[in-house]
């Protein structure tokens, strides 16, 4: 069945289903590579510590190796977080196999976070084109397309991710707006100007996901929101680790929050009647 439901509202000329993976009260808050444990980023356990948090929605990374093989990881290299060193689509699985984050935990596969957390939704950073097919088959094979959002810092990438989904399995998977649309969306929210311009790089795209400020100057302002409001798409803010800018963004209307800092975010929310933990 598919569950990307067919009615929506209109976005930049087009109809745009909504994505289960958006289906939320209130914010979303999002435990960034599972949250700032103990050096452990993209680890079961620092995934484990969010879920046990009443976290239900991950953010994480991947990047595939040199013999195919999808990780949960952020980086090119395996040296910062890791006991080993060399680049991870130059390595077979075997050999990244024996790496430990922090000294202690194996990188674990896409696949075994999204089995081991049936009822999680998975915010996906593709970090590479030697990714996507791995990525794309992974989740025709484990049928988890309707419960994640894809998103890159490559428009491409996510051109082609939509693209190989629905050649493969002919399913619609969520998709965060490209840096060409979030660039198209600011500069014409600055004008007081949206619509035509963003058609073509905006479709497809359910949520715009941003930085909340840009060195001292913030990125996510009044004007930013009611643009993108206007325009259907979601917004969620990363990587937002500082109390009173969660409290400004959750004033302004923000739709997420990502966060390492992922018991402040969870206190602060549940002081508002926010917070909605992973069983409902």
């Amino acid at each position: 069945m598919n569950r990307v439901r067919r009615t929506g509202t209109v976005i930049l000329g087009h109809v745009s289903p909504e994505y289960e993976f958006l289906d939320h009260p209130g914010p979303i808050p999002f435990a960034h590579r599972g949250g700032s444990l103990d050096g452990l980023e993209n680890s079961l356990p620092a995934f484990e510590h969010a879920v046990e948090l009443g976290y239900r929605y991950l953010e994480t990374d991947v990047r595939a190796t040199a013999d195919g093989v999808l990780l949960t990881f952020h980086d090119q290299d395996l040296e910062r977080v890791t006991d080993r060193d060399g680049d991870i689509a130059r390595l077979p699985y075997a050999e990244v196999s024996q790496a430990r984050i922090g000294g202690r935990e194996p990188i674990p596969l896409l696949e075994d976070v999204l089995g081991s957390w049936p009822r999680a939704r998975l915010n996906i950073d593709v970090k590479a084109e030697s990714a996507i097919a791995p990525l794309t088959e992974v989740l025709r094979r484990t049928a988890a397309w309707h419960r994640v959002c894809v998103t890159s810092f490559s428009s491409r990438r996510l051109r082609h991710v939509r693209a190989r989904m629905r050649l493969l399995s002919g399913r619609e998977v969520c998709t965060a707006l490209g840096p060409r649309g979030v660039a198209a969306l600011r500069i014409h929210s600055l004008a007081g100007r949206l619509g035509a311009p963003l058609r073509p790089i905006a479709t497809g795209a359910p949520c715009a996901q941003v930085p909340y400020r840009l060195g001292r100057t913030p990125f996510i302002t009044a004007s930013f929101l009611a643009g993108a409001h206007s325009l259907g798409l979601k917004v969620h803010a990363w990587t937002v680790n500082d109390a009173a800018e969660m409290e400004r963004l959750l004033d302004l209307g923000v739709d997420g929050i990502i966060t390492d800092e992922i018991e402040t975010l969870r206190d602060l929310m549940r002081d508002r009647g926010l917070w909605a933990t992973a069983s409902t």
